[in-house]
Formats: structure tokens, C-alpha cells, sequence
């Protein structure tokens, strides 16, 4: 039997438009989260993303969420002559049928073309950065100085409400020159990881029970850095005979990587595949490491803290959000070495370090959930709603 809803039901949804031009890692796992969330809380979501550089998975799991409609629309990462197609095509999206509440733009490409529009009424502009290109600590001056810049003067003049999803995100837009009143944060949230993945996963690759396991999880990619961990296994795999390491993950570096794999000697010991989630294969993992040149809150260490893994993380934003630093894991400094990262990775296999660490890591398991991130998110589109 059909209930239809009461007045005030129907008033208290909200029309949102999410929107993302990368589908691949923690942006992709948000939008999908974020768009099932709200959708499941009874709102009318409808959701954007480009084609270009889908990923077939990412595509299937949205469309798999049955929402009310999903627009694919052509958006490149680097800025060009597309980027007009494609903000007339999201301005017809946007201006097309009943008002949205509510427009979202997730990243920085989405973020720019949902966010630049002529003066006057409009819905509320909600922004996630996803980790800003100026937290890369290895961008420059000049490249900090442009991408500051527009980013600055976008949060300013366009952006109703912006999302950081750390404290370290926060603090960084900040000192961009941001209004703290147009700034909230509010930590990705995840969904318990099947822990019953573990063994699946070892056996995979022939891996016993009793093997001690690095993992990584992540896009090959410059900002990921997977050849540090490379290096920096090589480095511990002396000290570690026993030890092995799975990565997860594929992208525009995976032929060097493979090479540096086959170069490492190290080929029997070193796995890697992209047959597997990041939820499948966290559970599977002793300590997680995180060798990236820069984050703002990665979903993978929220998925390996929701689990009580243990993480070694190079000092990247969210790293003191999901790590008791030296307590549920290690952080080490951000500059490129990778004794120092080989080295956080002996004292984590330690057998009465370990145990330490991953006692502390399950203490913190349930810090991370996703309904708190769909409460705080709605009730920042309420709040924007309201105002309006």
C-alpha cells in the first residue's frame, strides 16, 4: 500500500545535487556514501559525475543506488576550453527542472564549475576540497601562490558553506586567507569493514595466518607516493625476513611502480593488485601504512582505524585525527625519507609494540562512523537552507 507523505514531510526534504569529477579514492568513496546517506534519510539527491576518468566500478555502485536521476557530464581534471561545455551543461542541470536546495561540489574541478555563476538568488553552493593542491608540500611557491589564489578568492566571492574534512584541512584554509565563518569541519565517516575479508585476501596470495602484513591502499599516483613505501620496505625487509607487503591500488604509475617492485628483488614479497577494495583488504593488513606526499583526511586511514589496524602515516592532514600518535600508530615527517618511514615500520612489527599499538587501535574503532558525517552534514544544508 502506498503511504503518500504528510505536508510537513514533504516540506523538510531537501532537493541536493552532488557533483564530482574524480571517482577514484576517498572523493569517490564520500560522494557515494554521501549521496546513498541523504538518499536513505528520505531527500531528492541527484548526482553528477564525469565520464572521462570514471572508474567502471565507481559507475556501477552509483547507478546501483537507484536515485532519482545521474548526469554524466564531460569534465577534465586540468583546466581548458572543455571547462565551458561542461559548466553550460552543469548550469542546465542546475536550472533544468524544480529548484535544487542545495548544490554540491566535491574536489577541485567540480568545485570551481558548480561554484561560478552570475550575481543574484541561487541555491546555496556547498564546496569539499578533498584535500587541498596547496597542502603538497612539494608544489612551490608559485604554484601555492596561483592555486591559493583562486581557491581564496573562490571561498570568498562564490562559496556559501565549505566542508574541510580535518582539523589540518581547516587550519590550512584558514591560512589561505578564508572566512572561518564559511568553514566547518566534519570527518568522513565509514561503514564497519568486513573483517571476515581477512583471510580471503591472504589466501589470495598464498599469505599464512601468522605472516606479518604492511598493506597500503590507494591511487598510484604522485600525491599517494607508493614509491616510498617501496623503498622504504626494502629497507625493513632486511630486518623483517618474514614480513610482506600488499598494495592496493591502480593508476597513472602503476607501470613504474611495477618496475620498481621487479627492480627491488623483492618480487616475492611484495603484492600487487587492484582485485580488491580498500574495505575488502584493510582487514587483511597487520599495520597499514600511509606514505603520502599529502591528504586531508584519507578514507583509508578511517577504514583502518574503524577496523583496529595499526597505522604508520607519513605527517599528513587527518593523520592526528585517526592516529593516537605513538599509541594506536606511528607519524613520521613529511620530508621524503624513507629511513625514517623504514623505520616507524620495524618498531610497529615488534611483537610487544605491536601488541601496544593494536590494543590502543581497538580501543578507537567505533571514533568513526558514517551517520555522525550524514547528521553534520544535513545540518549544514539546513542551516544554508534557512539563511536563504
Amino acid at each position: 500500500m502506498n503511504i503518500e507523505p504528510s505536508i510537513a514531510e514533504t516540506e523538510s526534504r531537501l532537493r541536493v545535487l552532488q557533483v564530482l569529477e574524480p571517482s577514484g579514492g576517498g572523493s569517490g568513496r564520500h560522494f557515494l556514501d554521501l549521496c546513498n546517506g541523504l538518499q536513505e534519510r528520505g531527500h531528492h539527491v541527484e548526482a553528477v559525475y564525469s565520464p572521462v576518468r570514471a572508474e567502471d566500478a565507481f559507475v556501477r555502485e552509483l547507478k546501483s543506488l537507484a536515485l532519482p536521476a545521474v548526469h554524466a557530464v564531460a569534465m577534465k581534471r586540468s583546466p581548458g576550453l572543455s571547462d565551458m561545455a561542461a559548466h553550460r551543461a552543469l548550469r542546465s542541470i542546475i536550472n533544468g527542472g524544480a529548484p535544487f536546495d542545495i548544490v554540491h561540489g566535491h574536489s577541485s574541478k567540480a568545485g570551481a564549475l558548480t561554484r561560478l555563476r552570475l550575481p543574484g538568488f541561487h541555491a546555496p553552493r556547498v564546496y569539499t576540497p578533498h584535500a587541498f593542491r596547496t597542502m603538497d608540500p612539494t608544489l612551490g611557491k608559485i604554484g601555492r601562490l596561483i592555486f591559493g589564489s583562486i581557491e581564496t578568492i573562490l571561498a570568498k566571492l562564490f562559496t556559501d558553506h565549505l566542508i574541510c574534512v580535518s582539523a589540518d584541512e581547516y587550519a590550512h584554509a584558514l591560512s589561505l586567507g578564508m572566512p572561518a565563518r564559511k568553514l566547518s569541519v566534519i570527518i568522513n565517516g565509514v561503514a564497519p569493514p568486513p573483517l571476515d575479508m581477512a583471510n580471503t585476501v591472504r589466501a589470495s596470495f598464498g599469505i599464512s595466518a601468522d605472516t606479518f602484513v604492511f598493506g597500503f591502499v590507494g591511487r598510484l599516483s604522485y600525491q599517494k607516493a607508493p614509491e616510498r613505501l617501496i623503498e622504504a620496505f626494502r629497507n625493513a625487509a632486511t630486518r623483517l625476513p618474514r614480513a610482506e607487503l600488499i598494495m592496493v591500488g591502480s593508476g597513472e604509475l602503476e607501470p613504474e611502480i611495477r618496475a620498481a617492485i621487479a627492480e627491488s628483488g623483492l618480487q616475492k614479497r611484495i603484492r600487487l593488485t587492484s582485485a580488491f577494495t580498500g574495505p575488502q583488504a584493510v582487514p587483511a593488513f597487520d599495520v597499514l601504512v600511509m606514505p603520502s606526499r599529502y591528504e586531508a583526511m584519507s578514507y583509508v586511514m578511517l577504514e583502518a582505524a574503524a577496523s583496529g589496524k595499526p597505522i604508520v602515516s607519513t605527517d599528513v592532514g587527518g593523520a592526528s585525527t585517526a592516529i593516537d600518535k605513538d599509541r594506536s600508530g606511528l607519524i613520521v615527517p613529511n620530508d621524503g625519507d624513507t629511513t625514517k618511514l623504514a623505520n616507524a615500520m620495524v618498531e610497529s612489527a615488534d611483537p610487544q609494540r605491536h601488541r601496544q599499538l593494536k590494543e590502543a587501535a581497538l580501543d578507537r574503532m567505533a571514533n568513526f562512523s558514517m551517520g555522525q558525517m550524514i547528521d553534520k552534514t544535513e545540518t549544514v544544508y539546513r542551516r544554508l537552507t534557512a539563511a536563504r
